[in-house]
């Protein structure tokens, strides 16, 4: 496993539209693999493939929820002492997924994007989505997807055509993230 680059804007390969996977192997499974492990060093919830820089149409999520069961944590960052719940591993991968029933309704979220460092904006996306896709052995799956996990598989399978979430922004809007981003990378 390794932990690789995260490609970013305005890297021309992030407008890429990825190609659809046509064989389940172990390289297919490495590249898995690892962008999960990505993904958590990030940290994130979501990555496409496209984002370390491979044009296939893969996605791994992991909405990662509180764990219920799970001793609360005690952490102490910079002095002053807090508890969390830790959360559990949840990871989900999509190869190939395409969206069947979007609903008419939309929802507003605040997205981020590993891709958009420290950029955050809102953006309307259908509320729920039937989605269909193939797992790592080839086997097809659908799903009624609604709430975080809609949003992020509407994100992460925009990666797939080559768009980023603040591409959904009024000009204004993007111009502004992308000034923001600027700042924060001279600043870094």
């Amino acid at each position: 496993m390794a932990i690789r680059e995260i490609i970013e804007v305005p890297d021309p390969l992030l407008k890429q539209v990825s190609k659809p996977v046509e064989t389940f192997d172990d390289e297919l499974k490495q590249l898995v693999e690892d962008m999960f492990e990505t993904m958590y060093d990030a940290p994130g919830i979501g990555l496409a493939a496209i984002q370390v820089g491979v044009p296939l149409r893969v996605l791994v999520i992991d909405l990662q929820p509180d764990d219920p069961d799970a001793e609360p944590e005690v952490c102490n960052h910079g002095g002053h002492e807090h508890t969390h719940q830790p959360t559990k591993k949840e990871p989900r991968v999509f190869i190939n997924p395409e969206i069947l029933d979007p609903s008419e309704e939309t929802k507003a979220y605040n997205e981020g994007c590993l891709s958009v460092p420290d950029i955050f904006a809102e953006v309307d996306r259908p509320a729920t989505c039937r989605v269909r896709w193939q797992d790592l052995e080839g086997n097809t799956h659908e799903e009624d997807m609604d709430d975080l996990m809609a949003v992020c598989i509407q994100h992460e399978m925009d990666h797939l055509n080559g768009i980023v979430f603040i591409d959904h922004l009024s000009r204004l809007k993007r111009n502004m993230a992308m000034k923001k981003l600027e700042k924060l990378r001279r600043a870094a």
